[in-house]
């Protein structure tokens, strides 16, 4: 309770920090709407069947992304992370894909594949897995040794060692790579919709918003709406986390 407060009054102070700014003129108020303004607008915005529709088409290509990481990095991970041999063949091509912004490959990707929800997907896919794969990889060189070697002395499978021994030792670590994922996921399909002219989404509303009229309001209000939803997903998978791993330190560390 004392962090929400806390949090909820930095809020309210950096909200009327802005309202005064530009009450006073220091901005103008044209390019600058106060958040008086700002707000209103959002609420709004709510009520238009076709900005709920952008809200939709952003969210559900971010779920998409999202799922695709988990099934691509997690497996990868484990794969990776028990196979030393592997993981020193494949570091140079992981290091050097890994750096690329995904602002680069926008291009490559329309060419390849287009302009519709393809390209925001592929992108966000692109984006947040590097944080899940590289989680597991980690959480991997955690496990007590005593453990893998018992696995295999008894004859059980590497499939079956890595998904009843190793895939449950490594979950909260994948599940913080799942956390940082699912923001960057967030970003990268926005991101996505803006650059690439997306029909849908609330990226595209932006570019839409900010090209097709003077109402800076609806710009702003466009973008407070992607950041609630990014605080939403981090602050939901934060406490989901917290509960479904009570006996771990590893989020409680990663956030440190």
């Amino acid at each position: 309770m004392k962090k929400l407060l806390r949090g909820l009054a930095g809020l309210v102070g950096f909200l009327l920090l802005w309202e005064v700014v530009v009450q006073v003129g220091l901005v103008d108020r044209t390019f600058t709407p106060p958040p008086s303004v700002v707000l209103r607008t959002v609420g709004d915005l709510l009520g238009d069947p076709e900005f709920i529709r952008d809200i939709v088409a952003t969210m559900l290509a971010w779920l998409i992304a999202i799922a695709v990481a988990i099934a691509v990095g997690v497996p990868a991970g484990l794969l990776l992370g028990s196979v030393p041999a592997l993981r020193t063949a494949t570091a140079s091509i992981v290091e050097f894909l890994r750096p690329i912004p995904i602002t680069a490959l926008v291009p490559l990707v329309l060419l390849v594949i287009g302009s519709g929800p393809e390209a925001k997907i592929t992108l966000a896919v692109y984006a947040s897995l590097w944080p899940i794969m590289f989680n597991t990889i980690y959480g991997m060189g955690e496990i007590d040794p005593v453990l893998m070697e018992t696995a295999r002395a008894c004859g059980t499978s590497r499939f079956r060692i890595l998904t009843s021994v190793a895939l449950p030792q490594t979950a909260p670590f994948v599940f913080t790579g799942v956390r940082l994922s699912a923001t960057i996921s967030l970003i990268a399909v926005v991101s996505v919709e803006f650059l690439a002219g997306s029909q849908l989404g609330l990226g595209s509303f932006i570019i839409v918003a900010s090209t097709g009229s003077v109402r800076f309001d609806l710009v702003l209000a466009g973008t407070v709406v992607a950041g609630v939803l990014g605080y939403l997903i981090n602050e939901g998978l934060e406490q989901l986390g917290k509960r479904l791993f009570k006996w771990s330190s590893v989020d409680r560390e990663a956030i440190a």
